[in-house]
Parts: structure tokens; C-alpha cells; sequence
């Protein structure tokens, strides 16, 4: 086979959803007249979806076993001076993978939300949006250039907002996608202060040309500082990174992002927005190994990142926000990867938990419906009798997402606490100890959820708000009345129809194995060889990771005696003890410690700061420049100012016009006199010397 992949076949991957997503959008829709019906819409967005998981399979079975490299300009836009504006794809290991990633799990999200979104009124849009959402992933990560990458970035920030307003008569999701729009476009500032800079000192917005000038770059200063260039340019571009995969700070906007509908919160937590920015710094890898301070930066935001919102996913009770928490934690230990130069084992990790947390993400959709639209996981319990499929594939994706041996999250999660370990950076020691507590948290408030919805006592006809559970967080109050399902919340649960049931099934597959076989060839082999660069001189950690891998068997067998195995061991034993055999000593503890628990509980004053010392100090910011700039300086003295001054000088000067000839004469004969003394006397006698 050739060494070269087909630029037509790379069009269609990425343009198939784009097609289904105009189709449906236009004609499924009031604005083209509502021609496609329901099955006509549906079928579209997934034909689209499906084309291009069928072309990205066969892309990276191409790159994997053929070797094949794609790197070229497919149209270029215009010429700037010197720079170029193009659209141009790079395919190698890292592409292909996420192209694979991306697609199949948004297929699976396709085919649930036809059981999910049954009754909506939006059907047909929200399947445009999600395969548009597809289609503006596909074209990040496919890009070759920092324009293209762009303008996917701020595509899926976009759809993102159309999506988690999706219920767009629903307060609470208009202020969700609000908030995580306004929040995307701070970090989006960051991220286009860095790519300016990249095409101010190198001179080109393509991949490959810069990464060849980054040694000339390593070597300059950054103007009117101490600071180096890369050092700037590295911190810029992760300032969009934070914003796009939901760093402290400015992780604010993914816990409400589940205002949107569950097969939204799943593709935006798996496979599209938020892996968005841990995708871009593995694929900056050469910009990111010329600068120790970047990366010491990364490693304290993830290890922040990854403890400290674990936390908070403890003391949830809606079952999407716990996943969300969970997410949230996930994304910092990636981080925590890339800030090590483990940036092979960081994809590795977004692949494997894009798997498990879809099928996470897609369960708590299931049991939202087989409980009647109730979100509450207090007023569950015993739903493993009911919902059988749900609750397997439910279990399986809690234990790979805990780090179980031989589960898919635990070669990724182990290898990023021992890449930790090895790091040699000032930050590594916080972040260790950071990654290996989140062990313990993230088992705890797993099985905490797992316990009390499919475990212990029935409590769904217990929920005090049972007679309007049908209204829930989760949708909105005008659209979902008449659910049949949601008339009586005191019926039993129910499993879900199969085109829920099938995407968890196949979800669950790759949660288990997909770690097992991949481990290998993604971290410790070749398969990303030529797609991120380690300086192993600087950063050892990779290259001592390797040295002490055996196999996958090995590696597992060996996981059990670890300290990880037994921190995910006392997490799961002290939520089974608290929630199923003492379920009194929660409140007890809870109770005692009151002042920790509102900290946690209010998200560590997080929106509270946003909403009343940033948000406010900015418009009464806004204010001052208002009245006190615009109006008193600008108006009131430049414009206005210099208005009156002329008018007081000219009401003086309009007093001299007498209209008596002997006056003028006389105003001519002064002037005169003065010209003749004050300016040519003067030149006068410097001429004569």
C-alpha cells in the first residue's frame, strides 16, 4: 500500500458529518420548511457519522500497519505578506487515533440519543448539532496549521454553546451555555496571544515549518522582559488549553454544562470539546520540551485540577454531575502527563477515558429515564433488578474508570502516577501526591454513586418531589409534559430500549480491552513516534517508565500490590461501609464538619468570586471608564471642552471687530511693529555676526 493517504478520503472523514448536519439542520428544521421527518433526519446525521468512522478505521489501520503519513495543503485561502492561510490536513499516529476516538463515540452517541431525545420537539436540530459538533472536532484535529486548528477550536466552542442551551426556554441552561462561553473566550484570548506570537517570530502558521524554527525561538527573549519567547508563547497556548479542557480556574463552566441533554454531556466529556486542549499541547510537544517553566506550570494547574475536583464530586447528588466532577479530575491527571513530557501517555489516557466516561455519561442517561426523569441519586437504590444491561456496563465503566488491573483506565492512570513519579521537575513531588490521593477520591465517590443507585435499599418512591419529578434538572418544564414514563414516578424502573442499550454494549467492550492491547504500541512503542517529541535528556520520565514495563500482564499483576490498587480498594470499601451497611454515619460526618462540607458544597466560592469580585469589578471597571473616561474626559473635556474654550475665545475676539477702518489700520500698524522687533530684529544682528 502506498505510503500516502488519500486526500480525498481524508475530505470525506471529515466533511460526512458536516453534510448530515446541514441536511437535518436545513430541511429537518422550520427554517427549511421541516421536509426530513424524524427517521429522515436521523438516518442522515448517523450516515455521515458512520462514513467517517468507517474512513478513519481504515486511516489507522493505514498508519499503524502500512506506515502511511499524510502532511499537505488541501486549499490555500490567501497570502498575507509572507503568510500563508490555508486549510491542509497532518495525519500520523496521534490524528488517527483521535479521528477514531471521535467518530465512534459520537456514532454511539447518535444512536442513543434516537431513544433518548424520542419525545423533544428539537429531535431534528439536536441531531444536526452533534454531528456539526462531529464534523468541527474532526477538522481540529486533522489540521496541519495553527489557522485550521482555530477554527475548529472555536467551532466545538460554539456548537457547545448551542448544545448546552439546547433547552433554550430553560433559565438555567441559557446561563450554563452563557457562562461557558464567556469563560471558553478568557482562555481562547490566552490561546490566540500564543498562535500571534508564533506567526509574528516565525513566520508561519504551518506545523511543521515552526516546530523546524524552534530552536531559534528556544533563543530568544521575550520583549521588555526576562522572560523567555517559548516560555510565553508555551503558557499562552495552555491558557486556551484551560479554558477548552476545563482547568483550575477556569474549569467553572463544565459541572453546569449539564444543563444540555445527556448525549451532549457525553461527547462534550469523552471525545470532542474538552480532550480539545490536551490533544493541542501533546501536538505542541517540541514547543513545550524547549521551556522547564511551561511545564512546571501545567503540572501544578492538572495535579490542582485533578485532586481538588475530586473533592467536590463527593458530595454531589445529581448522578451527571458526579460523572462531570469525575471528568473534571480525569482531565486534570492528563494534564498532570503532559506537565511530566508524558505526552504519549496523556492520549493514551484521553483515549481509554473517553471510552469508559461515554459509557458513564450514557448509563446515568439510562437510569434518568428508567427512573422517571430523576436526576437525585438519593432517591434510587436497588435498580440492579430493573435494569440489568444498564447496570453492568455501568459497573464495568466505574472499575476502569477507578484503575482496576487489566481495566482499559488502569494502564492509563498507573502510568500517570509513575510518570509522576519519575518527573524530575520542582512541581512533581505536589503533583505525585496530588494523582495518588485522587486514587483513593475518585473510587470513593465512584462506587458512592454506583452504591446508591443500583445497590441498597428502593428509595424511588420515597423522593419528596415525586409529584413533579417528571420536571427535573435535567429538561425543561415545557417540553417534556406529556413523557409516559414521567407521568407517575412512583411506577417501577424500567431498562431502557435497545438503541440505548446497544451504544452502552458496545461502549463497555473498548472500557475493558482497549487499554490491554493498546498499551504497548501507543506509550512504550512507535505507533506516535514521529507525532510528539521528549527531550529525554530533560525530562527522564518516559524513558524510565519504559524501562520498567514487562507487558500488559505483568503490569497488572504487579498493579495489585501497589499503593493505587490498594487506595481504590479502601475508596471502594468505605463507600460500601458508608452508604450500604452504616448509611447514618454520612450525616454524622456531615454534620461535624460543617464548615468543610459548605466549602465543598459552594465549589470553593469559585462562582461566587467569578460572579461577585471578577464579574463585578469588571463592570463597575466598565463603569468608571464610562463616566469617568468616555463621558467627563472625552466628552466633557476634549470634545465639549475645547468646543466651549473656542467659544469663550471667539466671544473675546468678536469684541475687536468694531468695523471702524482707523481700528484696523491701527491693529496692522502694532502688528507690524511687533514682526519687525520681535521676530526680524533678532535674525537680523545673528546675520550680521
Amino acid at each position: 500500500m502506498s505510503q500516502t493517504l488519500s486526500a480525498s478520503t481524508l475530505l470525506a472523514a471529515a466533511l460526512a458529518p458536516l453534510a448530515g448536519a446541514v441536511l437535518a439542520g436545513i430541511f429537518g428544521t422550520t427554517f427549511g420548511g421541516n421536509w426530513f421527518g424524524r427517521r429522515l433526519s436521523h438516518s442522515l446525521t448517523i450516515l455521515g457519522v458512520l462514513v467517517a468512522f468507517i474512513l478513519s478505521a481504515m486511516t489507522l489501520r493505514s498508519v499503524a500497519v502500512d506506515g502511511a503519513r499524510f502532511n499537505e495543503t488541501i486549499y490555500e485561502w490567501m497570502v498575507v505578506g509572507g503568510l500563508r492561510m490555508e486549510i491542509g490536513f497532518m495525519v500520523d499516529g496521534l490524528t488517527a487515533m483521535m479521528m477514531c476516538v471521535v467518530t465512534f463515540v459520537s456514532l454511539m452517541v447518535h444512536i442513543y440519543t434516537i431513544g433518548y431525545m424520542e419525545e423533544d420537539e428539537g429531535y431534528n436540530r439536536f441531531f444536526a448539532y452533534i454531528s456539526l459538533f462531529t464534523f468541527a472536532m474532526m477538522m481540529l484535529v486533522m489540521s496541519n496549521n495553527f489557522l485550521q486548528l482555530f477554527f475548529g477550536w472555536e467551532a466545538v466552542g460554539l456548537v457547545s454553546y448551542l448544545l448546552i442551551g439546547f433547552w433554550y426556554n430553560k433559565p438555567s441552561a441559557i446561563f450554563a451555555n452563557l457562562k461557558a462561553f464567556l469563560v471558553n473566550r478568557v482562555g481562547d484570548f490566552g490561546f490566540i496571544l500564543g498562535i500571534g506570537l508564533i506567526a509574528a517570530y516565525a513566520g508561519t502558521l504551518n506545523y511543521t515549518e515552526v516546530f523546524a524554527r524552534v530552536p531559534e525561538l528556544a533563543r530568544l527573549g521575550f520583549p521588555g522582559t526576562e522572560w523567555m519567547l517559548i516560555t510565553v508563547i508555551c503558557i499562552c497556548l495552555f491558557i486556551g488549553a484551560m479554558g477548552k479542557s476545563a482547568q483550575f480556574p477556569l474549569h467553572v463552566w463544565l459541572p453546569d454544562s449539564m444543563e444540555g441533554p445527556t448525549p451532549i454531556s457525553a461527547l462534550i466529556h469523552a471525545a470532542t470539546m474538552v480532550t480539545a486542549g490536551i490533544f493541542m499541547v501533546a501536538r505542541m510537544s517540541p514547543l513545550f520540551e524547549q521551556s522547564d517553566t511551561a511545564l512546571n506550570f501545567v503540572l501544578v494547574i492538572g495535579a490542582i485540577t485533578a485532586l481538588f475536583m475530586g473533592f467536590l464530586g463527593i458530595i454531589q447528588n445529581d448522578i451527571k454531575r458526579v460523572v462531570a466532577y469525575s471528568t473534571l479530575s480525569q482531565l486534570g491527571y492528563m494534564t498532570v502527563a503532559l506537565g511530566v513530557s508524558a505526552y504519549s501517555v496523556a492520549v493514551f489516557h484521553l483515549m481509554t477515558h473517553a471510552f469508559f466516561k461515554a459509557l458513564l455519561f450514557l448509563g446515568a442517561g439510562s437510569v434518568i429515564m428508567g427512573v422517571h426523569h430523576n436526576q437525585d441519586i438519593r432517591w434510587m437504590g436497588g435498580l440492579r433488578k430493573y435494569m440489568g444491561i444498564t447496570w453492568i456496563t455501568s459497573l464495568l465503566g466505574s472499575l476502569a474508570l477507578i484503575g482496576t488491573p487489566f481495566f482499559s483506565g488502569f494502564y492509563s492512570k498507573d502510568s500517570i502516577i509513575e510518570a509522576a513519579h519519575f518527573s524530575n521537575l520542582p512541581a512533581a513531588g505536589f503533583a505525585y501526591f496530588a494523582v495518588l490521593a485522587g486514587v483513593f477520591v475518585t473510587a470513593f465517590y465512584s462506587f458512592r454513586m454506583y452504591f446508591l443507585v443500583f445497590h441498597g435499599k428502593e428509595r424511588y418512591d420515597q423522593n419528596p418531589d415525586a409529584h413533579h419529578a417528571h420536571f427535573s434538572d435535567e429538561e425543561p418544564d415545557v417540553s417534556h409534559k406529556d413523557h409516559d414514563h414521567g407521568h407517575a414516578a412512583h411506577d417501577k424502573p424500567h431498562e431502557s430500549p435497545w438503541v440505548v442499550t446497544v451504544p452502552l454494549l458496545l461502549l463497555a467492550i473498548p472500557s475493558v480491552v482497549i487499554g490491554y492491547f493498546t498499551l504497548g504500541p501507543v506509550v512504550h512503542g512507535d505507533f506516535l513516534k514521529d507525532a510528539i517529541f521528549v527531550d529525554a535528556a530533560r525530562h527522564p520520565a518516559m524513558a524510565r517508565l519504559s524501562e520498567i514495563w514487562h507487558g500488559p500482564v505483568a503490569m497488572a499483576l504487579h498493579g495489585v500490590q501497589t499503593a493505587p490498587f490498594w487506595l481504590a480498594l479502601a475508596g471502594v470499601v468505605l463507600a460500601w461501609y458508608m452508604y450500604l451497611v452504616n448509611p447514618a454515619l454520612p450525616a454524622a460526618i456531615k454534620a461535624r464538619v460543617g464548615p468543610l462540607y459548605r466549602l465543598l458544597d459552594n465549589k470553593y466560592y469559585m462562582d461566587w468570586i467569578n460572579e461577585n469580585i471578577l464579574a463585578r469589578g469588571a463592570r463597575g471597571l466598565g463603569i468608571a471608564l464610562w463616566k469617568g473616561g468616555d463621558q467627563a474626559v472625552i466628552d466633557g473635556a476634549a470634545v465639549n471642552g475645547s468646543a466651549r474654550l473656542v467659544g469663550a475665545f471667539a466671544a473675546v475676539t468678536r469684541r475687536l471687530q468694531t468695523g471702524y477702518l482707523y481700528h484696523y489700520a491701527l491693529a496692522m500698524i502694532v502688528g507690524l511693529f511687533v514682526l519687525l522687533t520681535w521676530f526680524v530684529a533678532p535674525w537680523s544682528a545673528w546675520l550680521g555676526n
